[in-house]
């Protein structure tokens, strides 16, 4: 636990004093019934001496010294529900997915677990939808509407080439419209950033609560924005991206419309974006692996470990601490303190 601001707890140095001036108030007391009461009133006020005179001080003491801290801003490091209200699944639809080193087959298994972790979600976070192969399109545009997102996931259609950096640019564009995201200001080759609006400034990467990016590909890019470089754009944004590969390291060899081609798993590069952006790079070797995955997802994006600040928390046993006090001197000595 840490303290916004400490400073203000000097002021615990109060309780020490009030204790002292406690004691010299009831020494103050016993000498003046000592010196001025007959032997009977003496040994009625004696029987009210008893230890539960004291407790209503110390529970007072205790509250003070509760609310002292509560001045400071107490923050701790708890897990709470996260406050993502958008998933953007940026799935590959390339002609790779058509590979069946996973069973049935890599986009099969890939919208089996998409679907499966659309429905898992809270009623209250959007999900959208974005497609890539040689481009990136929004098949859905964030929506609560669960059945419009599964039914977009099952219109996928296989198209040639893969473009990881358009995925990730069409998925930010999509967060942020009107905002200078458009991946017709990219080449293959160029590296260079579209300009961003005058008072744009870049923030910490993983710092967005309010969005998250999920890229799935089983393949490297073979045409569009650099990848690494259109991770950044998101890391600016604070936005994070989970990577999932599927397929396997060592490739397969597939056909497609008359031509094949060996295609494999960069893994590489998954890692780096995920990296670059505070998300993290996941694994899927199977179906059974990749739902497992998804759903791994979920419960990491639903719970989020962070700091908070507790004052609401403080003031409240305060406050509770100071009725039982009240409360204990009403019934034991029929008066408040």
């Amino acid at each position: 636990m840490s303290f916004e601001w400490p400073g203000l707890l000097w002021l615990m140095l109060a309780i020490p004093l009030l204790v002292a001036l406690y004691l010299f108030i009831l020494k103050r007391k016993k000498s003046m019934a000592v010196r001025y009461a007959s032997l009977s009133l003496l040994k009625e006020a004696m029987r009210g001496a008893a230890w539960r005179r004291h407790v209503p001080p110390a529970l007072l003491l205790v509250a003070l010294g509760v609310m002292i801290a509560a001045i400071a801003r107490p923050t701790a490091v708890v897990t709470l529900p996260s406050q993502h209200e958008t998933v953007i699944l940026a799935m590959d639809v390339s002609g790779s997915m058509r590979a069946s080193d996973v069973e049935p087959n890599r986009l099969v298994a890939a919208q089996n677990a998409a679907k499966a972790f659309v429905s898992q979600q809270p009623e209250n976070v959007r999900i959208g939808v974005v497609a890539f192969a040689g481009t990136a399109t929004v098949a859905q545009a964030p929506t609560r509407s669960r059945e419009d997102v599964i039914a977009a996931i099952d219109r996928f259609q296989l198209q040639r080439a893969t473009a990881i950096g358009s995925a990730i640019i069409v998925s930010l564009a999509t967060l942020f419209p009107g905002e200078g995201y458009d991946v017709s200001a990219f080449s293959y080759l160029s590296e260079k950033k579209p300009q961003k609006p005058s008072n744009f400034k870049p923030v910490p990467p993983g710092s967005y609560q309010s969005a998250v990016i999920i890229l799935l590909t089983d393949g490297q890019r073979t045409t569009g924005p650099d990848s690494v470089m259109a991770a950044r754009l998101a890391a600016e944004r604070g936005v994070r991206i989970y990577t999932v590969g599927v397929g396997t390291p060592a490739g397969a060899t597939i056909g497609f419309e008359g031509w094949s081609m060996h295609v494999r798993l960069d893994e590489e590069t998954l890692r780096s974006i995920a990296d670059l952006t505070r998300g993290e790079y996941f694994y899927a070797g199977n179906a059974v692996e990749l739902k497992r995955i998804y759903e791994t997802m979920r419960a990491r994006m639903v719970l989020e470990t962070k700091k908070t600040e507790v004052t609401a928390i403080f003031a409240a046993v305060a406050a509770v601490l100071v009725v039982l006090a009240a409360g204990l001197s009403l019934a034991w000595f029929n008066r408040i303190l």
